[in-house]
């Protein structure tokens, strides 16, 4: 099995709190489809949406540094290049992992993360990785 299997396979395993940063109350928008994809399947999902004071009956944070628990995998839906501050943020509060779903790359970012000792996961979705395996 490849790196990027082996880190895929232990973050859906094993990392079940998902702060879902930029998650939307529209059903029609990906991060909410893969939020209440994940709910189904055991996730404890937490929505990262300033402005927002629920979504998915789950309390909104307006940032990671506002939730008062772990977080085991920070799912980002934002644009590439928001992503850095974003990242700097799960180090700073001890996520285990990051996930930029699809489309979302930065490699500046990822090798931050990475050489802070998180799991890195770029352009791939959470959901369609869970539904290939589970």
């Amino acid at each position: 099995m490849n790196e990027i299997k082996e880190r895929i396979e232990e973050i859906l395993k094993n990392y079940k709190v998902v702060a879902i940063v930029g998650l939307s109350p529209k059903k029609e928008r990906p991060s909410r489809q893969v939020a209440q994809y994940l709910q189904k399947h055991g996730y404890k999902i937490v929505p990262v949406r300033p402005g927002m004071n629920e979504i998915l009956g789950e309390k909104c944070y307006g940032s990671l540094s506002e939730i008062p628990f772990p977080i085991d995998v920070v799912d980002i839906f934002r644009k590439s290049e928001a992503v850095l501050p974003i990242i700097d943020e799960a180090i700073k509060i001890g996520a285990k992992s990051v996930w930029l779903q699809l489309g979302i790359k930065n490699p500046e970012a990822e090798k931050k993360a990475e050489s802070a000792g998180l799991l890195v996961v770029s352009n791939r979705c959470m959901k369609i990785e869970h539904s290939k395996r589970y």
